[in-house]
């Protein structure tokens, strides 16, 4: 298989652009930088394409095999906890009202629905909570697609758990890696990666576990050009279009690969090409790039090992924040402290994050619905550092409307972080000061979760055991975990479908 490789992360050297591009003099290597990002002499829909027909189930390492399925257990269990909240329940009767019943399986819910309308669904509830895994440097919710999708193509076709998990692992380290392409760029001018790059991984697995050639999966990735999206607007008013993204991307995946199997002819500059993805996206941050991210060390790096998986159920941007509120909440207990004796909070985020978490600051302050409360940081600020924790239960429209979080958050303030590690990791800090000018403060250079300070398997399994049981049994929800853990034992996917139905 033919690839290019370049260091990770950083500015490129002209060692790395000669690397990818052996042909570049040593001028244009050293200004390629200003210029924009290097284009790899083989195509990178190419390399992806190649990588994602060919790579064995026995090539990849047994620890990485096992995260797997715990990112899988993770989602499945986000995925249960969902059919109790209302957008579950809307999207259900909507996709049921579309196209009927069908024969793929929706997690937790007494229904089948068609092939791509389950894995719109599916995907939905994964990301529903916004509780699930984030590729930290792609900025991706990496499981929320590409499970719902690989698992709805490995059931519709009879397919084996080896199978599905070789392909969710192709869907993870290709849009992981693409994700990380832009470092960042993507949510500074408008687009959600989740979705927009989601649909590239879920093309790649789609394509996979339906026997697409190299050269059709190359045309399939040029289909997504016309298909992948995703808009961050919904951060202005709380709008449930987010919660789409994953779903519609396995959506547009499946269709993608469908369609060159057929012979549909898509365009084979999918990324680099004059109006790729990246460059049409994103404009001016273009330069930015580094396009040798999207394929380097597949096969031998594993970036599923990236992947964070999510303490609390926020946007990631802020978690760093939250547990840094939790260690002032515990310090303020210690020294009999009131939240009355709270002048000022200063919170230090990333600069890359602020328009997300932080602006615009009158509508962060006053969240009008659980997913207004998810990305702002003074809401999560606030609520941990009067509570004590931060849960699915300070997303209740009780807490939402808590006069003494809402006095706190009214005191909150933000910053760019001079010292963040972004996109390596989210860090924080937060500031105290109490009327009487002592200040108490905690700092998170790493947030919790992330690769450098991840979630252990067994932590995995807990989180799982309390979002599954606010949706079945106990001794239902532990039937579903040794199933997936499991996975790779199944011939097919009959146990695995019979017992996330609902």
């Amino acid at each position: 298989m033919e690839r290019s490789r370049i260091r990770r992360g950083g500015d490129m050297r002209a060692a790395d652009i000669a690397r990818i591009n052996p042909t570049a003099t040593e001028t244009e290597a050293e200004t390629a930088p200003e210029a924009g990002p290097v284009v790899p002499e083989i195509p990178i829909s190419r390399t992806l394409a190649d990588f994602a027909t060919s790579l064995r189930y026995e090539d990849i390492p047994r620890p990485v095999l096992e995260r797997a399925k715990h990112l899988i257990l993770d989602a499945v269990g986000i995925a249960l906890a969902s059919t109790r909240w209302d957008f579950a329940h809307k999207t259900a009767t909507a996709l049921q009202g579309l196209g009927g019943p069908g024969p793929s399986t929706v997690f937790g819910l007494p229904l089948r629905l068609p092939l791509r309308d389950a894995v719109l669904l599916n995907g939905t509830l994964v990301h529903g909570l916004d509780y699930d895994d984030t590729h930290v440097p792609g900025i991706i919710h990496a499981t929320a697609s590409t499970w719902p999708c690989a698992f709805g193509l490995a059931e519709a076709h009879g397919l084996s758990g080896r199978d599905l998990l070789a392909a969710y692992i192709v869907g993870i380290e290709t849009g992981a890696r693409l994700g990380a392409v832009a470092r960042g760029a993507f949510h500074q001018v408008g687009f959600h990666p989740t979705g927009l790059i989601g649909t590239y991984a879920c093309t790649l697995l789609a394509g996979r576990l339906t026997g697409a050639t190299p050269q059709q999966l190359r045309h399939a990735q040029g289909i997504a050009l016309s298909t992948g999206a995703g808009s961050m607007e919904f951060l202005e008013d709380g709008a449930w279009t987010k919660r789409l993204h994953p779903g519609w991307a396995g959506v547009c995946g499946i269709t993608n690969a469908a369609l060159a199997k057929q012979g549909f002819q898509g365009p084979v500059l999918a990324y680099e090409g004059r109006f790729g993805l990246f460059p049409s996206h994103l404009g001016p941050a273009l330069a930015g790039c580094d396009y040798g991210l999207a394929t380097a060390d597949l096969g031998e790096v594993w970036e599923l090992e990236q992947v964070a998986v999510k303490p609390f159920p926020a946007c990631h941007f802020a978690h760093a924040a939250a547990d840094c509120a939790l260690a002032l909440h515990t310090q303020m207990q210690q020294q009999g402290l009131r939240p009355e004796e709270v002048r000022t909070i200063t919170v230090k985020v990333p600069a890359e994050v602020i328009k997300t978490i932080c602006e615009p600051v009158a509508k962060k302050r006053r969240p009008v619905s659980d997913y207004d409360a998810k990305f702002s940081v003074q809401f999560i600020v606030a609520a941990a550092l009067l509570r004590g924790r931060f849960g699915l239960a300070e997303l209740e429209p009780l807490a939402l409307s808590d006069p003494a979080i809402l006095s706190l958050t009214d005191k909150v303030s933000y910053e760019a972080d001079p010292a963040s590690l972004f996109p390596r990791a989210y860090s924080g800090e937060v500031v105290v000061t109490l009327h009487d000018d002592r200040t108490l403060q905690h700092r998170e250079a790493v947030n919790r979760g992330a690769a450098e300070r991840p979630l252990s398997n067994a932590e995995i399994a807990e989180k799982y055991a309390q979002t599954a049981t606010l949706a079945v049994s106990p001794t239902h929800a532990a039937t579903i975990r040794e199933a997936l853990l499991t996975l790779d034992t199944h011939e097919t996917m009959a146990v695995l479908s019979a017992v996330l139905r609902g």
